[in-house]
């Protein structure tokens, strides 16, 4: 077993949020009966002192949007040297459903694409009929389709489908450094058990799920999550960040304004890569898949709007979103149900552009804390041939905020 830790795993994964497989078995299937006391994360970025701008709701997570229930499934199995097909495997997948399992009503969306060096499928779709038609699930590159056509049949299953055809959203980041990923281990029945096991309540963090085998800014990455409320005045809204980071190099990383990547140089993993000066593989490379949820009652082009400005987000923790990063958004509103109800016409509420600029501010804070998160949530991982890729230390974390007055 790696560095991690099976048994890491299943403290940081509430009972209630989908799967963890080993050598092929699932070991713990959190798809059956309601949640036990397990814990559910160890410290978050606001428990070591960063300090961020705005205020969070009560879970500072995605979930803080009524109705958004999250689902993990995690795999992890294996040590040594790769042998495709057999492991060692360090995967996952995520699911986002809008409205829960308990209703397939559309929810206005819109999506952007900072660069595109990545996928996200079935946002034609969501461009040209401003709908999300189902979940959001996020996996590695090599399993988008698995977790697509599961997502179909889990559909179908469920009598979920807005249409007599299904265009699921799915989108990826790379996890072979430390994962088998062609040996397509992501199976169907493990994105049945993250939609299965989704669940309203504490998201976990870190090495779960879609995010268990990614590494950002050099340190470990994964899943991570945040939220902000607005004030009353503000309208009260809430918005609500998932991310599967898998972005940037070490010097990159900026937490609350400070270098924090410049001040823990050391472990970098990629570092003993050999590559020409200046060419790709000494780049930025990686990437982020980012979920924005809100109650806040937004028309499809304003929600494109509010996708676009997760980019601020992700900016303000170092990346400049270089050719190799798949770096994809996707925005959507719980609010106005029935808006796709036939025939129609249907009423529908919005907010006001003079009145959009405090749910702009939140996405950036929510999106900034949510990949710091990802990276305090996740643990050491060894990997594919020995590849490890190191925490991010806390207490070293704790010494450069300290050091640059905050």
């Amino acid at each position: 077993m790696n560095s991690c830790g099976l048994a890491v795993v299943i403290l940081e994964l509430t009972l209630g949020f989908g799967a963890i497989r080993s050598q092929g078995q699932t070991i713990l299937d959190t798809s059956i009966g309601p949640p036990l006391p397990v814990k559910i994360q160890k410290e978050r970025a606001r428990q070591l002192g960063v300090p961020f701008d705005g205020t969070p709701g009560p879970l500072d997570s995605i979930t803080d949007v009524a109705g958004v229930e999250v689902g993990e499934t995690t795999l992890i199995s294996g040590s040594g040297p790769l042998k495709v097909g057999e492991g060692p495997v360090r995967t996952g997948v995520t699911v986002v459903l809008p409205r829960g399992k308990g209703s397939a009503d559309p929810v206005y969306a819109g999506w952007f694409s900072l660069n595109g060096n990545g996928e996200m499928t079935g946002t034609t779709w969501v461009e040209e009929s401003g709908f999300l038609e189902g979940p959001v699930a996020i996996t590695n590159t090599h399993s988008v389709g698995v977790v697509r056509d599961a997502m179909i049949a889990w559909g179908l299953k469920h009598a979920a489908q807005a249409q007599p055809w299904s265009l699921p959203v799915v989108a990826e980041t790379w996890d072979g450094w430390l994962n088998d990923i062609n040996g397509f281990h992501v199976k169907p029945a493990d994105v049945f058990a993250a939609l299965d096991g989704a669940r309203e309540g504490p998201v976990p963090e870190g090495n779960v799920g879609g995010g268990t085998g990614m590494v950002c800014y050099g340190f470990k990455g994964g899943t991570g999550t945040a939220s902000r409320v607005l004030t009353a005045e503000q309208g009260g809204y809430t918005v609500g960040v998932l991310v599967q980071c898998n972005c940037g190099r070490r010097p990159q990383l900026t937490i609350a304004g400070t270098p924090v990547g410049r001040e823990i140089p050391d472990g970098a993993p990629y570092a003993r890569l050999e590559a020409p000066p200046g060419s790709e593989e000494s780049g930025d490379v990686g990437s982020i898949i980012i979920v924005v949820a809100t109650d806040a009652p937004l028309l499809p082009h304003q929600l494109k709007r509010l996708a676009r400005r997760a980019s601020l987000g992700l900016a303000r923790t170092g990346s400049t979103s270089g050719n190799g990063s798949g770096d994809i958004f996707i925005a959507f509103s719980t609010a106005n149900p029935g808006a796709d109800k036939t025939p129609g016409p249907n009423a529908v509420q919005t907010v006001s552009n003079e009145r959009i600029s405090p749910l702009f501010g939140a996405t950036v804070e929510a999106t900034e804390e949510a990949i710091v998160n990802a990276m305090v949530g996740a643990e050491t991982m060894t990997g594919v041939d020995g590849h490890t890729v190191n925490a991010l230390p806390h207490e070293e974390l704790k010494r450069v905020l300290k050091k640059y007055n905050r």
